[in-house]
């Protein structure tokens, strides 16, 4: 039995709340169970140095937790003066996965930042950045196309990430921090919808796990994300 009673394949409650900042080109407020994470999509008017007369956009990402995210207190990133390894490990996985289903080409010389911070944590926050950080992205895009800075949504196809893991002895969906601190081994996979694998990332914490079990954990991320595309579509009013 799973600690919060969930079948083996069930994902957490999804909520994808669409515009939740106004001030924001595109927004989504993520919802893994009692993890909250706030994405926001803006839009500058420029491209880093080295994109410049390339005819090219970029898409990336910064991502942080805030200080009582979690169960303690911790620190601001910036009264330290340094991020850490794992925030910016983060960061550029989120930025990684959105570029993997947009095109760069189709947005002019333009950037899109993501802004991806962690209001509550309760496991699998990347995950939860990615897909609704893929929202706010949609979004940003749609105000653009309104305002015809783009004459098309230039995202080929949704993406999202889920967790899974081991938790005794059986392949489950959807860690929360209860079963990804105890889990015999825990991944991360970010996948399109039509399939296409973007990252993994998989780690045994006590014994090593076998292929069969890691093909268990792909096939329940792959239904997981099936779900959360229909999350997605749903938000953006495509379904």
């Amino acid at each position: 039995m799973r600690p919060s009673g969930r079948a083996p394949d069930q994902l957490r409650e999804i909520v994808l709340e669409t515009d939740v900042s106004m001030h924001a080109e595109g927004s989504c407020l993520a919802k893994f169970g009692d993890t909250h994470v706030l994405c926001t999509a803006s839009l500058i008017e420029s491209v880093p140095p080295w994109l410049r007369n390339s005819g090219r956009g970029w898409v990336t990402a910064e991502y942080g937790m805030l200080p009582r995210a979690t169960t303690s207190r911790s620190e601001r990133e910036a009264a330290r003066g340094k991020q850490s390894g794992r925030t910016l490990e983060i960061q550029r996985l989120i930025g990684r996965s959105l570029r993997a289903v947009t095109d760069l080409t189709g947005f002019g010389e333009r950037q899109i930042k993501l802004d991806c911070d962690v209001i509550q944590a309760d496991g699998g926050t990347r995950t939860a950045a990615i897909t609704g950080a893929y929202v706010a992205l949609y979004l940003c895009f749609q105000h653009m196309h309104r305002f015809g800075a783009v004459k098309r949504i230039p995202l080929r196809e949704e993406v999202a990430g889920v967790s899974c893991g081991l938790y005794e002895g059986t392949a489950v969906l959807d860690l929360d921090y209860a079963e990804d601190s105890s889990a015999q081994a825990d991944a991360n996979f970010v996948l399109t919808a039509g399939g296409g694998i973007v990252e993994v990332q998989a780690t045994a914490e006590q014994d090593p796990f076998t292929r069969a079990q890691y093909d268990l954990l792909l096939e329940l991320a792959e239904a997981g994300v099936r779900q959360l595309v229909g999350h997605q579509r749903r938000a953006l009013g495509l379904a």
